[in-house]
Order: structure tokens, then sequence, then C-alpha cells
């Protein structure tokens, strides 16, 4: 027998003799390290927390935001004037509940650090799926650590650049006759946790639909014939996490589509190296 062989051989019988608890122990040591990651993270952004609340969850409400900075500069470049230019809506944040100001900075800094960690989290997760693929499939999806860390904070950084800033003003904005919009701290991280953390995992769309289209759940065929039917689903998905107005829900309506549209594109590539594969293996058998 080949020493290649051999090997295969012994470290597959090596594999199998690994228990179940074997596994769940293994898999607990890259959820501690994933964890151990998100505390440090958060303790950072829980010691600043100024820095935290004031530039960041705060950011949004100041009139220099980069977001409000950048259409002012690019009013300004295309002769606008100031046409683009856009002033947030002054608004009082208030606390209503003795410990909801360390409850909201805990909770802060703990999504803050699960952000930050992703790249790691996500590592330690590939390090336990890994062994038990083949070397072809280890090929295949090279590099999904990094696609998958830069697609989710993309889509975290696209949510609070573009989405929150907007979405809270038209909200901040929206009042009635005699009414005081002074929103509690708890409801603002709220509506800016849920304009960012989902958009980093909607961003996640390709990398889904590679997956599937490689255990053939889905292929190009289907995703084009329902093109029309995911529009509908993006247009709702849109307007349950943006505010009722038609600026915000084009905002994200339009990447969410382009994503769709990519996806489509790395669906059709696994399905053409599919075939490739499968004409190769016919080829060889018939020799």
């Amino acid at each position: 027998m080949p020493l290649d062989q051999e090997y295969v051989r012994e470290n597959t019988q090596g594999e199998k003799e690994m228990s179940f608890f074997d596994h769940v122990a293994e898999l607990r040591m890259h959820i501690l390290r994933a964890a151990l990651a998100i505390v440090v993270f958060g303790g950072f952004f829980f010691a600043n927390k100024n820095f935290v609340f004031e530039q960041v969850i705060f950011g949004p409400r100041r009139a220099d935001f980069l977001t409000y900075r950048a259409l002012c500069g690019l009013s300004n470049a295309l002769g606008l004037g100031q046409k683009m230019c856009f002033t947030p809506v002054k608004f009082d944040i208030i606390t209503r509940q003795l410990g909801e100001v360390l409850m909201q900075h805990l909770f802060v800094s703990f999504w803050l650090g699960v952000i930050c960690a992703f790249p790691y989290i996500f590592w330690e997760f590939w390090r336990f799926v890994q062994p038990g693929l083949h070397d072809a499939e280890r090929k295949s999806i090279r590099g999904v650590v990094a696609v998958c860390s830069l697609l989710f904070l993309m889509g975290i950084g696209f949510g609070y650049f573009i989405i929150a800033p907007f979405s809270i003003n038209f909200l901040a904005g929206y009042t009635l006759e005699g009414a005081i919009t002074s929103p509690t701290l708890d409801s603002y991280v709220t509506y800016m946790t849920m304009f960012t953390m989902p958009m980093g995992l909607v961003f996640e769309m390709p990398v889904v639909a590679y997956f599937l289209g490689s255990i053939g759940v889905i292929g190009p065929q289907v995703m084009r014939s329902v093109r029309r039917y995911a529009i509908v689903i993006i247009l709702i998905l849109a307007a349950i996490i943006t505010p009722p107005d038609v600026v915000s829900q084009t905002m994200v309506f339009v990447p969410l589509y382009a994503l769709y549209e990519v996806s489509i594109v790395v669906v059709s590539r696994v399905r053409r190296r599919q075939l490739k594969a499968l004409e190769k293996r016919g080829d060889q058998a018939l020799t």
C-alpha cells in the first residue's frame, strides 16, 4: 500500500474514533474562545462610555456626522450648492428607569463586541467545521472567513451610515401638533440596533446562496424564474426594517436587490463548476 494511502486510512480511522462527547468538548472550547473575544472587545467599549455614546451611538444626531458631510460635499462637487446638505433633527433623549443607562451601556457594549469580534467568531466556527470537509470542499470555499467577515461589516456599515441617520431623523421629525418628541434611551438604542445588525446578516445572502447552490437546493434558473417574487419579498423586508417613507425603503431595496442578482451570478458559477466536474468524471469513466 502506498504511503499516502496508508496515511489517509490511518487519519480517517483516527477521525472516526472521535466520540460525540469529544466533538461537544471541542465545540465548547471554540465557543469559549469566541465568547472571550466578545468579552474583550465589549469590555473595551464599556470602558470608553463617553466615546461610544457621543461619537458612535449618538453620531447620527450630530451635524458633523460623516454621512451628512459626505452628502454636502457631493452637492458642492455637483454644482448644486447646499441643496443636498442635510441638517439632523434636534431632539432630546430621556431615561425613565433608574438602571436604564447602565443596561443600555451593557447592551451597546455587547453588540459592539460582537461586531468587532465577528471575524474571529466566524474563524472559530470555521476551525470546528473544516476538519469534517474533504480537500476539494476546503479548496472550493477558501477565503470564506474573509468574505463573510467583509460582507457582514459592509452590511453593518451600510445600516449605520445610510439607513440609521435618515430613518432616525424621519422618525424624530414625524410629530403631531402639541406633541414633543423625546425618545427614551432604550427606544433610541433599539432602533439603532434594528437598523444595523439585521443588515450585517442580510449582506451574507451571496454566501448563503453559494452553499445552497453547492448542495443543489437552489439553481440559477429557479432564482431567475422567481425574481418577481423575490422583488416583492425584498420590498416587504425593506418596509419592515425602515420607517414608512419611500426614500428609506428605496435605499434599502437597491442594495438588497443587487445582492440577489449577485447571488444568481454566484449560483450560476457553482452550477457551471459542478457540470464541468461531472463531464470530467464521465470522460474518465469512458477511458
